[in-house]
Formats: C-alpha cells, sequence, structure tokens
C-alpha cells in the first residue's frame, strides 16, 4: 500500500509540474503530418503558447524562455482519440486513476469517449486531469448504460419500458453526461423513448443495436454511432427477422450473408450518416480467443493482477461458454467478414472512428490497442492516411469540436504526438513516439518511460478495494 502510494504521488507530482510550467514550446524542423488532405509540411517550426499552437512556419517569432524541442526528422500529427473505453467500470476494472489513464497518454492517446462509466468518478477524473492533479487524457462521458431490465455489466440502468427509458435520458442530461449509451438488452419500446427524449433534450445517442431492433431503425432513429457491428450482419442477412430472435453467430452470420441487403444497409448508414466504430481488435480477441496464448503476452505487466485473474478470466469463460461455440473455421471467416464489411461501408463513404473497448476487453489494453485498432482499419482497405484519420480528424468532427482537435494548425489545443517515422508511408509508425503534448504541456520519451514504470509499478500492487477508495 506505501508503494502504491508513493507510486500515485510520482504522477501527482509530475503532473502538477507540468501544469505549472508557463513556458511555451517549440518544436524545430518538424514535419506536420496533414491529417486532412496527407501530405506534409516539412522542416517547419510549431510554436504552441498557453495550451495551444500559436504559430507553424520557417520564421516564426519565439518568445523569451522557450522551450526548445529538436525535432529534426520527426513527425508532428494530433493527439490521438479512443472513441469507445471504459475507464470506470464497477469493481471489474480496479486502476482507472493509476493504470487506465496514465496509459493512454503514454501511448499518445489525448482523448477518450468513456462509453459506460460512474458519471461522478469520471468527472472529477477529468476535472483533476484538466487541473493537473493527475495524467490522463480529455473525456468525454457518458455515464451508466442503459440496458435491459437485468443489465450484463457494472455502470447500467435497468430499463424495463419507455418511462424507465425517459426518466434514464433525463437524468442522465441533467447530471452532465455528454451523451446517452444503449445497450443490447434494453427492451424495443426502451429504446425509441429514449431515442425521442435525446432528440427533445439535444443530447447524442449512441450505443448497441439492441437485440429487438434492426440496424436500418436505428439509424433512420438518428443513433449517431454503432458499436462493434451490433445487427449489421442481422440485416445482412435474409433470415434478419430471425437471427434478431437467435441463436445466432459467426456460423450462421457468414453461410447467410447476402451482399445485396448489405449494399442496402451501407446506403442507409451513409445517407444517415451513421458512424461506425468496429472495435476490431476486441472482435477479432473475442471470437478467436481459444486460439490466444496470453500467458506470456509482453504488455500483462500493465494489467493489474484483478483484471487478469478475475475480470478477464470472467469474459474468457462467458465467451467460450455462450459466443464462440461455432467451429473455429466459421469464426475465422467471420472475422475477415468484419474486415470485409467495414471496407465495404467505408468505399461507401460510411464514417468510421477508432474505439477498442478498452479496458474491458480481455488483453485490449489502454492506449496500446489503439495502435492494433488502425493497422486492422488498413488490412480492411483504408489508407494509412484515411486509418489516422478514424483516431484524429474524425473524432473532432463527430464530437463537433473541429475548432479545437484533430489537426495540427494554428489556433487549435496543443494535443500532440511527436513520432519518429511517417505515419503515412506506414500507420505502424503511430508507435514511434518521441514526445507527447497534452494541453500544452510537454512529456518528453523518457517522461513517458517513467509514466509507464510507475504504471507497472501501481498494477502489480494494486486491489480493488483501495483502488475504489481513491477514486471518491
Amino acid at each position: 500500500m506505501i508503494r502504491l502510494l508513493w507510486v500515485i504521488f510520482l504522477v501527482v507530482a509530475i503532473a502538477a509540474a507540468a501544469q505549472n510550467s508557463p513556458a511555451p514550446l517549440a518544436f524545430a524542423h518538424v514535419n506536420v503530418v496533414d491529417t486532412r488532405a496527407g501530405g506534409l509540411q516539412r522542416d517547419v517550426s510549431v510554436l504552441v503558447v498557453g495550451g495551444r499552437i500559436a504559430g507553424i512556419g520557417r520564421n516564426l517569432k519565439v518568445p523569451a524562455q522557450t522551450i526548445a524541442v529538436d525535432a529534426k526528422n520527426g513527425y508532428l500529427i494530433p493527439g490521438l482519440w479512443d472513441m469507445h473505453v471504459h475507464t470506470d467500470f464497477g469493481d471489474w476494472l480496479p486502476g482507472g486513476r493509476e493504470v487506465i489513464l496514465p496509459l493512454f497518454v503514454a501511448n499518445g492517446v489525448t482523448g477518450v469517449r468513456d462509453m459506460g462509466g460512474d458519471l461522478k468518478v469520471l468527472q472529477q477524473w477529468r476535472a483533476d486531469s484538466a487541473a493537473g492533479k493527475l495524467i490522463g487524457p480529455r473525456m468525454v462521458i457518458s455515464g451508466p448504460m442503459l440496458d435491459g431490465p437485468q443489465p450484463r455489466f457494472p455502470a447500467s440502468i435497468s430499463i424495463r419500458n419507455a418511462t424507465d427509458a425517459l426518466r434514464a435520458v433525463d437524468d442522465l442530461r441533467s447530471g452532465g453526461a455528454d451523451f446517452i449509451k444503449i445497450q443490447s438488452l434494453i427492451p424495443r419500446d426502451g429504446y425509441f423513448a429514449a431515442a425521442d427524449e435525446a432528440k427533445k433534450r439535444n443530447i447524442t445517442f449512441v450505443g448497441h443495436v439492441p437485440d429487438a431492433v434492426r440496424a436500418s431503425e436505428a439509424a433512420e432513429a438518428g443513433q449517431k454511432s454503432i458499436e462493434h457491428l451490433t445487427g449489421v450482419f442481422e440485416a445482412c442477412s435474409p433470415l434478419e427477422a430471425e437471427l434478431m430472435k437467435g441463436p445466432k453467430g459467426p456460423r450462421r452470420f457468414v453461410e447467410t450473408y447476402d451482399d445485396a441487403q448489405a449494399t442496402a444497409l451501407t446506403a442507409t448508414f451513409a445517407r444517415k450518416r451513421t458512424w461506425q466504430v468496429p472495435t476490431l481488435v476486441w472482435e477479432r480477441g473475442q471470437w478467436l480467443i481459444d486460439e490466444s496464448d496470453f500467458r506470456n503476452h509482453p504488455l500483462a505487466k500493465y494489467a493489474p493482477a484483478y483484471w487478469k485473474e478475475h475480470t478477464w478470466k470472467m469474459f474468457t469463460d462467458d465467451i467460450l461458454k455462450t459466443m464462440d461455440t461455432d467451429p473455429v473455421a466459421y469464426r475465422r471467416r467471420f472475422v475477415q467478414k468484419e474486415l470485409d464489411i467495414v471496407g465495404k461501408m467505408h468505399r461507401a463513404g460510411v464514417p468510421f472512428l477508432a474505439g477498442t473497448d478498452t479496458a474491458a476487453g480481455v488483453y485490449v489494453l489502454p492506449g496500446f490497442s489503439l495502435h492494433e485498432e488502425l493497422q486492422l482499419f488498413v488490412r480492411a482497405g483504408f489508407t494509412p492516411l484515411e486509418a489516422l484519420q478514424t483516431a484524429t480528424l474524425n473524432p473532432a468532427l463527430f464530437l463537433g469540436r473541429e475548432a479545437d482537435f484533430g489537426a495540427v494548425e494554428k489556433g487549435k489545443s496543443a494535443d500532440l504526438v511527436l513520432l519518429s517515422a511517417n505515419p503515412l508511408e506506414n500507420i505502424g509508425n503511430t508507435r514511434s513516439i518521441e514526445a507527447v503534448v497534452i494541453r500544452g504541456q510537454l512529456l518528453r520519451r523518457k517522461d513517458l518511460d517513467a509514466l509507464l514504470r510507475q504504471v507497472q509499478t501501481a498494477a502489480a500492487s494494486l486491489s480493488v478495494r483501495n483502488d475504489r477508495r481513491s477514486t471518491q
């Protein structure tokens, strides 16, 4: 416990020191990656003052006492966003403050969309991060999810009917939630009541396509994003009504897939601009979980023992018992079919966001997993630029925050990642992180490495009880 408190103190001290630093920053001789059209602004300087980009060019006037960063041969991109995460998930995921939040920043993830958690805890973490009391990304928060009468997950609200749904939307809106998240078991009348109320209360409505609702209906109802391709493969089959009632799974999805129906669904998504967050790294891990050996995973050192011994074991047992019951050959075909349908929708103009479902997914680790997600987008047919946009420009557009985020441009918030290699040539180069700037504060590679060591120490000594105390 003493060691854990010391680690927490170190993280807080680094954050506070950065927050109180008044000096502007200047990246010299850097190549700025254009996340709108591709291409580079080569060998320029980028000046950061007061947490915003003050200028980009070759002959900038630099204020006195500027912190100079020699970025020659480096590539500057906007801070990355993971648009589907869980950072506080009841007692299932201890380590939100000490593990999850700093792992994002250490991996260049400067913004996240939290898709289900304790609203008050998350709001406090967001405030503490903004105040420099801890190191963490910017956060857009749903609070608890709207699920069925008997929710399957913590951080959920039980919805039995339309009345429950109206009350839940109103309570979350009044409590300061940024959007409404729907889960799979919500009843049909509750879903449409929540969708209508969200429109009336002017709050974004996103999540799963529930078991009782068609994907096309969700799009027409104004659901802004669909997660995990829920409802998509049912809608790509002539047996959609039957599959909605179950049983369903990779074998039936693959065997009954109809490309004409997929084309019609894709056209609906494109027309309604229904964003897709396929969480491909989680999907691949789920459907092929019995083909993976995580015992010697190199990133396991960053996961608290409780995740590995309890939460992830619970997920694994449930997946093997109830979901991954089809022969592995069909599951491999389905994982490829997911990439195929993502590519098909992308070519038709359906907008996409990068999201991973970390940290709930088995070995879908905060920050690290986002870089895997970008590589899977490329495997689905995206160019490296288009994959990069799913974690930079597209989140800014989706959130209505293009004035602040999504590109390295004068006037925008200084959330930046300095890479040693060009991500437009190989999307895997987003891993080559030399420095991260969040809210205008610089963390060099040595600072990021120290942060990772502190996370490893915290993970080794973390228990559910002391983590939940630290969030209150």
